[in-house]
């Protein structure tokens, strides 16, 4: 990189001083910072939360390309309304209605990803610090974006049943002591992200009914609830309620993250802010994306597309807890019923970030926990994705972490006993 001197200034931070203020919030994610590391064929990686697009049948992408260029192809390449495509729309209404939700094509908007529509929510909802309430842990994305908002993250408590209503209340009674707005609380509750844990429906009732007392917007964010391996999971919440959930959902998981369509169910009255939020953002979702995704829906089975995904990402699921079983048996570790993730707790006083570079050295590749927290907790706690990868290399990642994990132990015990 060119550093031409200024004065005492090189042009790499000549412009430092200009910035907002909230550009300190920016740092590079925990997970993006390991795709160089894991793009290496000999690493397995279970960092990165990517879907197994290999097995999304080409002939079925090469036949919902060929249709959309044959009969819409201009429309596809034109500009299109803040709100997103109107036939996609209604699409989406259909899938929601599988979670047990009853929405209106015109209460949706078409975003770039699910991450774009809590951005904007976030937008429209955060003064610098207002509260907003997080799992523990929780998605690093959303941890992210509220970092840049300025907002103040508090961590609720959570557990094998998700996050506990009893922790919610206390938490929002002493924030609101001590002064504080608590604007939202975001959630993932079925088969969440980082955790794989899912929110049983009495549980959600009271998370409900207490954010709805207290004047608390809950952000429901649902990429997995379609994939579920066993029995099907709770209703979504925004199910419950049409007027304090905002529900976010993504073609990333089901379908491909490449093609960065997602969308938000919101009250009319959020709604309408937020197309505007979006049409100023970006004028408009892509069109192309947008209407490939649509015509996919329209001539493919997509219901059974999403089956087959559940019986792959099952047998990984299986995979991925055999080799724990066997190769970490006292070490704790979340058992999802859905999803891509397991949440591995490692005694006190390993390390996952700082063991990390050890990991990467033995080919192996993971997220660390304090990724997934917005105050420097999760030191020994560390994220398993076991979507991407084969279940061979599952098995193998698994082993080889194993190693590394073990290893940090017994230099733990050696230093104690000492």
């Amino acid at each position: 990189m060119n550093e031409t001197n200024t004065g005492s200034i090189t042009n790499f931070d000549y412009w430092k001083s200009a910035y907002a203020g909230r550009a300190s919030n920016l740092s590079v994610s925990e997970v993006r910072a390991l795709f160089a590391v894991v793009s290496r064929p000999e690493v397995v990686s279970l960092a990165g939360g990517m879907p197994d697009v290999s097995e999304l049948p080409t002939e079925g992408l090469n036949k919902a390309f060929d249709s959309l260029v044959s009969t819409r192809r201009d429309l596809a390449l034109q500009y299109g309304g803040g709100q997103g495509d109107a036939k996609l729309r209604e699409q989406i209404v259909e899938i929601m209605a599988l979670e047990g939700i009853q929405g209106s094509a015109e209460d949706l908007i078409v975003t770039t990803g699910s991450q774009h529509g809590l951005d904007l929510l976030a937008d429209l909802f955060i003064d610098p610090g207002d509260v907003v309430l997080l799992e523990s842990p929780s998605y690093v994305g959303a941890v992210g974006i509220f970092r840049h908002k300025e907002a103040d993250m508090a961590h609720v408590h959570t557990d094998n049943d998700g996050l506990s209503p009893e922790a919610l209340q206390q938490s929002i009674t002493e924030l609101k002591a001590q002064g504080k707005k608590v604007k939202l609380l975001y959630l993932v509750p079925t088969f969440a992200n980082p955790s794989g844990v899912t929110i049983p429906t009495h549980r959600r009732e009271e998370i409900l009914k207490i954010c709805e007392s207290e004047g608390v917007l809950i952000v429901e964010d649902n990429p997995y609830g379609q994939l579920y391996f066993d029995e099907v999971p709770p209703d979504a919440m925004r199910s419950m309620s049409e007027q304090h959930v905002v529900y976010l959902g993504s073609f990333s998981k089901i379908l491909s993250p490449g093609l960065r369509v997602g969308y938000v169910l919101a009250p009319p009255a959020i709604r309408e802010k937020l197309t505007l939020a979006n049409e100023s953002s970006i004028l408009s979702p892509a069109m192309f994306g947008q209407m490939l995704v649509s015509e996919y829906l329209t001539v493919n089975d997509w219901k059974k597309q999403i089956t087959d995904y559940r019986d792959i990402y099952r047998q990984k699921r299986d995979a991925a807890i055999e080799a724990i079983d066997k190769h970490l048996p006292d070490i704790q570790t979340t058992r999802p019923r859905g999803g891509f993730f397991l949440w591995v707790t490692m005694p006190e006083g390993v390390d996952s970030k700082a063991m990390l570079p050890l990991a990467v050295s033995e080919l192996v590749a993971y997220t660390p926990g304090t990724a997934f927290y917005g105050n420097g907790m999760g030191k020994n706690n560390l994220r398993v994705c076991f979507s991407h990868p084969s279940v061979e290399r599952v098995s193998l990642g698994i082993q080889r972490l194993a190693g590394v994990i073990n290893n940090q132990i017994d230099l733990l015990k050696t230093f104690d006993a000492e």
